[in-house]
């Protein structure tokens, strides 16, 4: 299993215990920084909407990735069925943050040139009793979890 390497050092050789022993699911593998994960997540988000848009047959696709076509509701039984994928695009035109010592936000209107688009991915389920969205990048962070992709 690869392993990243920091400072000519392979980053897992400083763990005290043996990596010979069946693992965990709790123990996980990757030593990136947060915000290097989100990055990441973003990359296959990015390339998972790319290519559903871009697959001809959409219900293939979906299964080859192992999107399910029904998961459990809220009450816990697999009532919730698959019926929609909502591609949204945004775009991104300035910043919002707190402003110290007041509730107004400081704001910045970015230069044409800083606009960034930005398409995001969900999976509409629904049931007679409840509808539920299912963003990609969740469903992607879940797979890698699972799966360590």
């Amino acid at each position: 299993m690869p392993h990243d390497i920091v400072n000519g050092h392979i980053g897992h050789h400083h763990h005290p215990h043996d990596h010979n022993h069946p693992h965990d699911g709790d123990h996980l593998h990757s030593h990136m920084p947060p915000e290097d994960a989100a990055a990441e997540l973003q990359v296959l988000a990015t390339q998972f909407i790319d290519g559903f848009t871009q697959a001809a047959d959409k219900n293939a696709y979906l299964r080859l990735a192992g999107v399910p076509f029904e998961r459990p509701g809220s009450g816990g039984a697999t009532a919730l069925k698959l019926v929609d994928v909502a591609l949204t695009t945004e775009w991104q035109v300035g910043t919002a943050s707190p402003s110290f010592g007041s509730r107004e936000l400081s704001y910045l209107p970015y230069p044409g040139e800083m606009v960034r688009e930005r398409t995001n991915m969900s999976l509409v389920y629904v049931s007679s009793d409840e509808k539920s969205l299912l963003d990609i990048r969740d469903f992607l962070s879940q797979k890698q979890k699972d799966h360590q992709l």
